[in-house]
């Protein structure tokens, strides 16, 4: 009975995620087209947004300050205490703030997706919806898509800004290192095309967020028992779909040997 259970549950899951697919699909050529409605795409860029800000900022500020503990006491015992700052800042750069940041906005933003539109199709509102002769698509999915590709890029070099103040605190006050010798540093090691592929992968993930987040609400059944396994399923998705997209990325920008510390 369990392994029966279990094949449907996969079975169901990856339905969900070729339902998934075939919606991005469809967001691409209704934004090709032009079906984008302003003011749900204002609302929801506010909540993508500023009011995922404040837990974005601390996340990053203590990733900094623990990044840093970590590294300068051995960088320091190895005599390299002058690349602490650029070791943070190309950590923060091109992994920790695009993947962590997407992480928050994926327990935040993506679970409200999916709990909310899947409530809306349990309670026949979606189908009401098409009796108003309203695409969900255009009115519900594009708006969301749309404020995380947007939102997400820019708390990431927001997040790197404050990873880097964490860093810098930690590095000065506990490690006596100068704050000209950890910027100085940062500003070495840190090239524009870093901070490019921290905004491109957000942009990346911010999508993978929305996506699966209305997918799984759109394909909810079973009344408010299936909206609280929609909202489960749809997290541990897109958590999934962030870090698997994220090697893929990395492998694609950071190939071969770099020369960033030498």
């Amino acid at each position: 009975m369990s392994k029966t259970a279990t094949s449907s549950g996969f079975g169901l899951w990856a339905e969900r995620l070729l339902a998934a697919i075939f919606l991005a699909g469809q967001v691409i050529l209704h934004i090709l087209k032009g079906k984008i409605h302003k003011g749900n795409t204002l609302n929801q860029m506010a909540v993508a947004g500023p009011e995922s800000l404040m837990i974005a900022m601390l996340t990053a500020t203590v990733i900094g300050m623990v990044f840093t503990i970590q590294v300068a006491r051995e960088f320091i015992n190895f005599g390299a205490a002058n690349l602490v700052g650029g070791v943070l800042a190309l950590a923060l750069t091109r992994e920790l703030s695009p993947v962590l940041t997407a992480v928050v906005l994926a327990g935040r933003v993506g679970s409200a997706f999916a709990a909310e539109i899947g409530t809306m199709r349990v309670t026949e509102q979606i189908d009401a919806l098409y009796m108003l002769k309203t695409d969900p698509i255009d009115y519900l999915v594009i708006p969301r898509v749309i404020a995380c590709c947007l939102m997400l890029p820019i708390l990431t070099i927001i997040s790197i800004i404050l990873g880097m103040v964490g860093g810098l605190f930690i590095a000065t006050g506990n490690y006596g290192i100068s704050v000209r010798e950890f910027l100085d540093s940062a500003q070495q090691l840190l090239s524009i095309w870093d901070l490019c592929s921290a905004a491109l992968k957000a942009l990346c993930f911010g999508a993978l967020i929305a996506v699966i987040g209305c997918s799984w609400g759109l394909t909810t059944t079973g009344g408010a028992k299936g909206v609280g396994q929609s909202t489960t399923t749809a997290v541990v998705t897109a958590l999934l779909a962030i870090f698997i997209s994220n090697f893929f990325l990395s492998w694609v920008m950071f190939q071969g040997t770099g020369n960033s510390v030498l």
